[in-house]
């Protein structure tokens, strides 16, 4: 109780004392659980999606509950909103949605946004700024920009009671000053014939004052006022720091845009459900049409579709156009295709992928073998998806694989009014894998392999059909990482980035992004590199490639 009266932090009452609060012992209000500062924050964000939560509800509850570094995951991804927030504050994300529309616009609003750089605890530019706050020497030890260390955030004194009457400093500096203050005390007593304790020294000099006792009052009023300082000083500094996650401080001179990810088409793992009759089954696995004409099932529907639209090539030019269709009673193949190669008739084995999952090698090799075993000249398949290293099976024997990618518009195909580009064949690229003199590895594009069903030849398409190609320099069998990325495209490939971003570009930068040639990158551990190619129309393949 001493200390808190000589830092004149208590204050008399009728009844009663109380303590003197200052607002910058504490200028922060903790959250409570009613958000009403939300109600309003959707209004001012761009509207992008039907139904899209406001970024600073996100923000709050990503900053509560989660470290940067950690791992945020939102199953309904929407316009990517979480993604988009999670980004900004340095965490890891997942996002998912089964709508196409809603991938687009989430990719689309990732890679043209722009985030303020936010300076890491565990960097160079860190310690300065946080010896900078302390008002102490910056650290020396060795950085290594890990953001699991944070950032530097802005911080704010919480004074209480306990740490005023715990801080034996205060004794220090009392004593010291009453050294000074005490002879100043005794001698305006002795000059104005009071009897006057330190509390009770006005705070003005009376005019008819004796001039020395006005000089005497002036010395002890300084004196009183730097102990007070002083006191204060002391009392924030032993304080307790609350810090403001909310707040990092930022480095202007940096612009920051999203870290890379990947966009995951479905997922390669299988795995068995229990359907009514309690046995186990695979919903990856390719199924036939029903025998009953008037169940519309999915291969049903596809088939349907197909006879309509046929196979689309890379050129719009070239396309298989199904003379007939027709259900086939096989195991993996479901129907039985023809279609002219020229001037000759060609028979083809369909395999349509499962509805939700990914095409494997395993059942492509299974239904190569089954249209081999048949007689067929050519198998295509169809699928939403394929297996990573199904790129790698072309050809069974004679037999020719044509590898069709579904156009996800066929889930929505009883509301589809357009039957444009819904099964494309989309060869493989055609790369060259080049060593450097420092025993690193670069890739170079030739351009991508196509079939063309009116000569039945296997042609090489050049780097001009390309919009964009990337490679993952160490593929992991799972998941494709862009670790390059390389344009191709016509005019300027970069014009919506550019006007996306509202920053200077540097062009000698960009120009290097337009290359049909790697960066030389080093040997991959894993031993293996993966090529994705993705042309004007906006298909893609990908391809894996062994160089251990």
């Amino acid at each position: 109780m001493d200390r808190l009266v000589r830092a004149n932090r208590v204050e008399k009452r009728a009844s009663s004392i109380g303590f003197v609060r200052f607002f910058d012992d504490y200028p922060v209000v903790p959250r409570s659980n009613i958000w009403t500062d939300t109600g309003t924050g959707s209004f001012t964000d761009a509207k992008v999606y039907v139904v899209q939560t406001s970024t600073k509800v996100i923000q709050r509850c990503i900053l509560m509950a989660s470290d940067p570094g950690d791992l945020v995951m939102d199953p309904t991804c929407g316009s990517g909103s979480t993604a988009y927030v999670a980004e900004q504050w340095g965490r890891r994300w997942i996002t998912i949605d089964t709508s196409r529309v809603a991938l687009a616009l989430a990719r689309s609003r990732l890679m043209g946004a722009r985030y303020p750089y936010y300076l890491l605890a565990d960097s160079s530019e860190g310690q300065r700024k946080e010896a900078e706050i302390m008002r102490s020497v910056p650290k020396s030890y060795l950085t290594h920009g890990n953001i699991k260390h944070g950032f530097v955030y802005e911080r704010v004194p919480h004074i209480t009671l306990k740490s005023i009457a715990n801080n034996a400093e205060i004794d220090v500096i009392w004593e010291d000053f009453r050294t000074r203050l005490e002879p100043l005390r005794a001698e305006l007593n002795k000059t104005l014939g009071q009897h006057w304790e330190e509390w009770e020294i006005p705070r003005k000099a009376d005019t008819d004052w004796p001039e020395a006792a006005r000089k005497t009052h002036e010395a002890w009023w300084g004196l009183r006022i730097a102990r007070q300082k002083e006191i204060d000083a002391s009392i924030a500094a032993k304080a307790d720091t609350e810090y403001l996650h909310d707040k990092p401080y930022e480095d202007r001179s940096k612009v920051r845009v999203s870290g890379p990810f990947t966009v995951e088409s479905l997922s390669p793992h299988r795995m068995l459900a229990v359907g009514t009759d309690d046995q186990f089954f695979d919903p990856g696995k390719p199924t036939a049409p029903s025998r009953d004409p008037s169940v519309r099932d999915f291969v049903t529907m596809i088939l349907t579709t197909l006879r309509e639209a046929g196979v689309q090539q890379g050129d719009k030019r070239e396309r298989i156009t199904f003379t007939s269709l027709n259900v086939w009673p096989g195991k993996m193949l479901c129907a039985e295709g023809r279609f002219m190669e020229g001037e000759t008739e060609r028979r083809a084995g369909i395999l349509i992928g499962p509805e939700f999952g990914t095409l494997t090698k395993p059942d492509l090799t299974a239904a190569a073998r089954e249209a081999g075993d048949a007689g067929f000249d050519v198998l295509i398949s169809c699928a939403f998806a394929y297996e990573a290293n199904a790129s790698e099976f072309n050809s069974l024997g004679r037999l020719k694989v044509l590898r069709a990618r579904m156009n996800p518009d066929l889930h929505m195909q009883t509301d589809l009014k357009s039957s444009g580009n819904l099964f494309v064949v989309f060869g493989e690229p055609d790369i060259g894998i080049e060593r450097t003199e420092d025993e690193e590895v670069r890739v170079r594009i030739h351009g991508v392999d196509v079939f063309k069903p009116s000569t039945g030849e296997v042609v090489s398409g050049g780097p001009e059909d390309i919009a964009l190609w990337m490679i993952d320099t160490d593929y992991n069998e799972e998941s494709f990482f862009v670790r390059h990325a390389y344009f191709l495209g016509a005019n300027d490939p970069y014009k919506a980035l550019k006007t996306t971003l509202k920053a200077e570009i540097d062009e000698e930068a960009w120009t290097s992004l337009n290359s049909e040639v790697s960066r030389p990158f080093p040997k991959p551990e894993t031993g293996r590199i993966a090529v994705k190619v993705i042309n004007q129309f906006g298909d893609e393949v990908m391809k894996v490639f062994d160089i251990s």
